[in-house]
């Protein structure tokens, strides 16, 4: 078993980024000359994953032309929100419904700096996503692993079991999911926030922690700082 597609998203207005995604959408903004996207799109390619889709709304045709400019020997797929922006849970769920037969998918926010020591987890979290017949598996981060040490964190985590008590770990902008999380939604603009809930309480939502330091462009600030890095 393997993952075949993965979803990036890039149709957010990246307003904490603001002035700089004024005139640039955040995932093509640049850091040490590599945009967001590209660095992402890099670690699909070193997770030898070969289809791509990626969702788009605010200034969708900068997105689109950088698509078609660069060759990165992918099939990649611009699936577009629509007329109105869909919220994380939606413009994945449109991009699920545009994939055909796919069952599984990994999930990648391009707003976090991805590097190849990150492949291992990842790897690792497919592996445990099939072993376990996992319906939704979120990488995590200890938030005193955070460059941003403003971050709050997101979840609980105990035993792999993700909980909303001691919310000491920071979801890292990578997931895997199968299409069925999505059965009951019948909502086109929604959060994703809204099916881990629902998981929660069934107990259902898996966690992953990762031991890497997270980097993650929060907001102009921190974004200036990592150009330094």
């Amino acid at each position: 078993m393997r993952i075949n597609t993965a979803l990036i998203m890039c149709a957010g207005f990246g307003k904490r980024l603001n002035p700089l995604t004024l005139n640039i959408p955040k995932p093509l903004l640049e850091i040490n000359n590599l945009t967001l996207l590209e660095n992402t799109i890099n670690l699909v390619k070193d997770l030898d994953i070969k289809q791509i889709k990626l969702n788009t709304f605010y200034m969708k045709d900068q997105i689109k032309k950088f698509i078609e400019k660069k060759n990165f020997n992918l099939e990649i797929e611009i699936v577009e929100d629509g007329d109105q922006i869909l919220d994380t849970g939606g413009g994945i769920h449109n991009m699920i419904k545009m994939s055909g037969n796919e069952e599984d998918f990994l999930i990648l926010n391009p707003d976090t700096i991805w590097s190849k020591n990150y492949l291992r987890e990842i790897n690792q979290i497919i592996a445990m996503y099939f072993e376990k017949k996992i319906k939704n598996i979120l990488l995590l981060a200890d938030k005193d692993l955070s460059f941003d040490e403003t971050l709050t964190g997101d979840f609980g985590l105990e035993k792999n079991l993700i909980n909303e008590f001691d919310k000491k770990y920071i979801y890292t902008g990578c997931q895997i999911l199968n299409r069925s999380v999505f059965i009951n939604e019948k909502k086109d603009n929604f959060s994703i926030n809204k099916i881990w809930s629902d998981l929660i309480k069934s107990n259902q939502l898996i966690g992953f922690e990762s031991k890497l330091k997270f980097y993650h462009a929060t907001n102009l600030n921190v974004f200036k700082k990592l150009q330094d890095l």
